[in-house]
């Protein structure tokens, strides 16, 4: 007729309703089991909320968000401070949206959830995939200050000379950590998405970068280089 204990949280009541997880993402079963509760009337001031995992889970990718665009910044201030430019950093930076085709697309292949371990691949990525851009845009500077090439053919000759040292680090980075993605050995698939997230990301990134990084700094350049040949005209007039 009355309850045997009651439980509070936030100073208000609650009944907790538990269970144990299969062989379903968590990320599944809370989609159906909010489809379900949707379907259930509610008196007034009563509601379903999620705890345990889930909640735990939902703090977790708000701080590691957090930390992604911390880490965002702090790239961009290193690239900024050492290229004495605000452009330059602002260029590279192109290649780390490029890293989410990859990822999306092994996370598919894979059939991998997109968990805690993902999100710090993903973290890990905004460090790393600008490597290659980095070395790009930096010979490319190089080829113009020290050599005199125009913009096209520093975008051409660099992309050339530096197309062999970019493939070597993407594949050494990629194949060191293919036994780490391929789950082998006893909890090894707790570290797995993490490796393929990399993997994925640093693969797709690191091709199209040698396309898309190019482009991008020939217009920039190019209209930087017509911006500053008006201000001149226009002076010796």
């Amino acid at each position: 007729e009355g309850p045997v204990t009651i439980e509070r949280k936030g100073q208000e009541r609650i009944v907790t309703v538990s269970g144990t997880l299969g062989d379903r993402d968590l990320g599944s079963v809370v989609r159906d089991l909010s489809a379900k509760l949707r379907e259930i009337p509610k008196p007034m001031g009563y509601d379903f909320t999620f705890g345990g995992e889930y909640e735990e889970q939902q703090e977790t990718f708000k701080e590691l968000t957090f930390a992604a665009i911390l880490a965002l910044i702090l790239v961009y201030m290193v690239m900024a401070s050492q290229f004495e430019s605000l452009r330059d950093p602002f260029i590279i930076l192109f290649s780390i949206p490029l890293a989410a085709v990859g990822v999306i697309a092994i996370l598919v292949i894979t059939n991998t959830t997109f968990n805690m371990q993902g999100f710090l691949g993903v973290i890990i990525l905004v460090g790393i995939v600008v490597n290659n851009a980095i070395i790009l845009i930096d010979y490319m500077n190089q080829l113009r200050r020290q050599s005199g090439y125009s913009v096209r053919d520093a975008v051409v000759t660099g992309g050339t000379r530096r197309l062999r040292p970019i493939l070597m680090t993407t594949t050494t980075t990629v194949l060191g950590l293919v036994p780490m993605a391929l789950g082998i050995g006893e909890g090894s698939e707790l570290q797995a998405p993490l490796a393929r997230v990399v993997i994925g990301g640093l693969t797709t990134s690191t091709l199209i970068t040698l396309i898309v990084i190019p482009v991008v700094y020939s217009m920039f350049e190019e209209r930087s280089e017509r911006a500053k040949s008006k201000v001149l005209q226009s002076v010796q007039t």
